[in-house]
């Protein structure tokens, strides 16, 4: 018990550097109370104590800002930073090593029996503000980046932005000892481009060449009109 109490401690301590020290994870950060309070709840819901684990789940959120139903189930190492309004759902199971940042969702989109929440693979980040709805299945490694919407599967090592949530980047440069390189919020520092920012710009830049085309033909048009009016004039003059 106190071997697993430490290396939830030990977790949060290694992935913060705002920490100082291990008794100062253990009293004052709430996504490692909110985990303490799940492990019991979880406890509890699985031997059928459904109105207690919900009414503990129910303290948790109180005390901690962070509401986990003690139906869903949390891999080893799970790491919540800051924590406030995040929400995870019943039927969501979250991988090891998973970081995850304040007012993130794992919502469901169905009242169908089953599972109805994201499905979150080992050593993923999600970012704050991130929302994952209805039964999606997230790969691992994979990067979700801050307010980004999603409501599709996510590929192994991929990031995803946006609203809807598109992927930008098809996989995360990895270390050399084959672990996953890791990005605070799902972002990248590795200068990622959006596929679709790209072609806006290659049409920005088409319609800016476009421009200038039409700026020179304007120029040559006004050449021949006044180079006409001038043959014009001395044809007149030589008539006479």
């Amino acid at each position: 018990m106190f071997k697993k109490l430490f290396e939830e401690i030990d977790s949060f301590f290694d992935r913060d550097p705002a920490a100082k020290s291990k008794f100062e994870v253990f009293l004052c950060y709430p996504g490692l109370h909110a985990i303490l309070f799940h492990r019991m709840s979880h406890w509890l819901w699985q031997r059928g104590w459904h109105l207690v684990a919900r009414f503990l789940s129910h303290l948790a959120r109180l005390f901690t800002g962070i509401e986990i139903h003690p139906g869903a189930k949390l891999g080893k190492h799970f790491f919540i930073d800051h924590g406030t309004g995040v929400v995870i759902g019943e039927t969501a199971t979250i991988g090891d090593n998973v970081t995850m940042y304040h007012g993130v969702t794992l919502g469901g989109t169905s009242f169908k029996p089953g599972i109805r929440h994201p499905q979150i693979g080992d050593n993923v980040v999600i970012g704050s503000g991130a929302q994952l709805l209805g039964p999606i299945d997230v790969g691992v490694g994979a990067k979700i980046g801050s307010n980004a919407v999603v409501i599709q599967d996510v590929k192994e090592n991929a990031t995803m932005v946006g609203v809807p949530a598109r992927e930008v980047k098809a996989a995360a440069k990895s270390k050399a000892d084959g672990e996953q390189e890791f990005s605070a919020y799902g972002a990248s520092s590795d200068g990622i481009v959006d596929p679709r920012q790209l072609v806006i710009d290659n049409l920005l830049k088409e319609v800016k060449t476009l421009n200038n085309r039409v700026k020179e033909i304007e120029k040559g048009n006004e050449y021949i009109e006044k180079t006409a009016d001038e043959w014009k004039v001395k044809t007149k003059k030589v008539k006479k």
